[in-house]
């Protein structure tokens, strides 16, 4: 059963034009606004009031629960996304449901439902360096997915900030940016005083030793003094790609 706005108004208007029977309409309807699975509640009622369905959050989960959730996102007709993922479980799933697709870089897997329209204003996803392409990658898929366009600008990071000046161009023209940085993550703060539009930092967990797993990044963002920069927590892309698209829309 497909939970859009959209579908649940036509089973109204088919219950009153008499064109289906009220028991009909409730076996349509029966698992909104969430289907209880025992192990698991998949929320179907994100879609109508976020405008995107649930979504899976990999590690944890054994491989079969991670299965039976996908397998009803699916047949509900909406997208179906997952964060933090493995080949292995790729591999695994892909067996179940064909369709499904791998982000590698993005560690995501993802089938598409209903396509969202394409938004017009770009979301620019910068990072400080290539190791911290993972994250970036997992932000722009997000975007990609929820109907924007994203822009990439990949390792210009403060060890030499003439890479960053140099598309200052194009950091201008982007109503969102997303910044994702490592080590002592001050590349946030300084996009975040060059332009005018919001900043959203994303620390990462590259680093050596004394970046303690991504929190002196962390901390580094949350202490910005540039106007207009927010922080997600370590590590989470997707986080950064969902918040860009509701300031996008």
């Amino acid at each position: 059963m497909d939970y859009s706005k959209r579908s649940i108004k036509k089973v109204l208007s088919h219950l009153k034009e008499g064109k289906i029977t009220q028991a009909s309409a409730f076996k349509r309807l029966e698992h909104f606004p969430f289907h209880d699975m025992g192990f698991a509640k998949i929320d179907f009622h994100r879609a109508v009031r976020k405008g995107f369905p649930a979504v899976i959050f990999a590690p944890g989960k054994r491989n079969s629960e991670v299965a039976e959730i996908s397998k009803k996102i699916v047949a509900s007709g909406n997208t179906l996304l997952i964060t933090k993922a493995t080949p292995a479980l790729y591999e695994y799933l892909s067996k179940i449901i064909p369709r499904v697709r791998f982000e590698e870089p993005a560690r995501m897997i993802y089938y598409r439902g209903r396509r969202a329209a394409k938004k017009r204003n770009p979301v620019l996803v910068i990072t400080a360096g290539t190791s911290d392409i993972p994250i970036a990658e997992e932000a722009a898929l997000t975007l990609e997915i929820l109907g924007n366009r994203a822009q990439k600008l990949y390792d210009v990071g403060v060890a030499g900030i003439h890479r960053l000046v140099d598309k200052m161009d194009l950091i201008k023209k982007a109503k969102v940016v997303i910044v994702v940085a490592g080590m002592e993550g001050a590349l946030a703060s300084i996009v975040g005083g060059l332009t005018p539009s919001p900043v959203i930092a994303v620390p990462t967990s590259v680093g050596y030793g004394a970046s303690f797993g991504g929190l002196s990044s962390l901390l580094t963002m949350l202490n910005s003094c540039s106007p207009g920069v927010c922080v997600m927590n370590i590590d989470n892309g997707f986080g950064a790609g969902y918040f860009a698209s509701l300031i996008n829309k």
